[in-house]
């Protein structure tokens, strides 16, 4: 059985509009899909570092992720640098998580808008 290591997990999503509900929901989703395709409980979890671009700044994507288990996990959130034509209303995700799983078989996710961001990373 393989050791336990330290690895980080990527992936983001956009928002419809800029809306506390938006924000909320879409985080949501964006991290349970990443625990579920990756197999991990938020014991599992390290620190999670979240960005939003400067259209999306109606809540906290951290508040967001403490309504649904996160809330004894390091959470921080910062923006985005603005790039120009980089893809509007985007969250963007980095989970520090441990792990059996090699990082080559690791499962990074995005979601509506940024489906096509990062397509180098494997799904």
């Amino acid at each position: 059985m393989a050791t336990p290591t330290v690895r980080a997990l990527r992936g983001a999503t956009t928002v419809d509009r800029d809306s506390a509900e938006d924000i909320s929901q879409r985080t949501q989703e964006l991290l349970l899909e990443l625990m579920e395709r990756n197999g991990l409980a938020t014991d599992d979890v390290i620190s999670i570092l979240f960005t939003a671009t400067a259209d999306a700044v109606s809540t906290f994507p951290a508040t967001a992720a403490r309504s649904i288990g996160f809330g004894a996990v390091p959470l921080i959130c910062a923006a985005e640098i603005p790039v120009p034509g980089s893809t509007p209303r985007c969250i963007r995700v980095m989970l520090h998580v441990m792990t059996q799983t090699p990082r080559e078989a690791l499962h990074h996710v995005y979601l509506h808008g940024a489906n096509g961001l990062n397509d180098d990373l494997p799904r």
